[in-house]
């Protein structure tokens, strides 16, 4: 169950920041939709709906998406779709449906480091930074790495490259979260794969990137990668799939992801 003594709606980041940290059970509200999944108690909820952060810009050499920009902003975004084959939008359209879309942002996604989520794989293969108000820019890898500190996540900045980024995933169904999702984005011969949903948070398979950067891409080396990928990430069991079910699908996903982006 969750409880909220106090709603409030700051009109800056200092003022959101300044009642964040005045008490521990103080809480930003993203777009609200997986608040259902845990019991809270929340002294004051600040919304950041009248600071401006559900943007998508595109700028001289970044992809810049604020906050507050919602998963089906994500989607039909012409921008996003325009850059790394539609990586983005691709890893967002099959969750749930349109109506949690409009609602899902990607500051509350991220900020969360859901393992489960879809989103934040794909980011992943793309280099993609998180601004933090009082932290400031580091690399969205290291914020996953990080133990949680009282902060508040304002802006995505994902470099302007070439990279042909490819994103997959294997549900029960359409509209159920992933078992398992996989992203790989390529740029000449530097690779980057990433497994999420294991359930734990996605990561990069850094030895199968680098042996398949070496490599000269024919089918044994592909094959090899995907081996290399399911054994050096650790996978986990829940009710959807097995540790052992997901160690099998690694390898088929990343397989099929090579391929496609090969």
């Amino acid at each position: 169950m969750i409880s909220i003594q106090n709603y409030v709606f700051p009109e800056t980041l200092e003022e959101a920041y300044d009642i964040l940290k005045s008490k521990r059970n103080n809480t930003v509200l993203g777009g609200c939709a997986f608040l259902r999944m845990g019991s809270k108690n929340i002294g004051t909820a600040i919304d950041l709906s009248k600071i401006n952060l559900n943007y998508i810009k595109e700028c001289d050499e970044t992809i810049d998406i604020g906050a507050m920009a919602t998963f089906r902003e994500i989607e039909t975004s012409p921008i996003l779709t325009k850059y790394f084959n539609g990586v983005l939008s691709e890893s967002v359209k099959n969750i749930v449906g349109v109506q949690l879309r409009n609602s899902v942002t990607i500051g509350g996604t991220v900020y969360s480091k859901y393992g489960f989520s879809d989103l934040i794989t794909a980011l992943l293969s793309l280099d993609a930074d998180v601004v933090l108000y009082k932290q400031g820019r580091i690399s969205l890898e290291e914020f996953l790495q990080k133990d949680f500190e009282k902060d508040i996540l304002t802006k995505i900045i994902i470099p302007k490259t070439n990279k042909k980024a490819v994103f997959k995933s294997i549900r029960n169904s359409n509209s159920d979260y992933a078992i398992l999702n996989v992203a790989i984005s390529k740029e000449n011969t530097d690779f980057k794969i990433v497994v999420g949903a294991r359930p734990q948070r996605a990561k990069i398979a850094k030895e199968a990137s680098i042996y398949l950067g070496k490599s000269k891409l024919t089918s044994e080396d592909i094959e090899q990668t995907s081996s290399i990928a399911a054994k050096e990430l650790n996978f986990g069991s829940n009710m959807r799939g097995s540790k052992e079910y997901r160690e099998v699908i690694c390898k088929v996903l990343v397989k099929r992801a090579l391929m496609e982006v090969l």
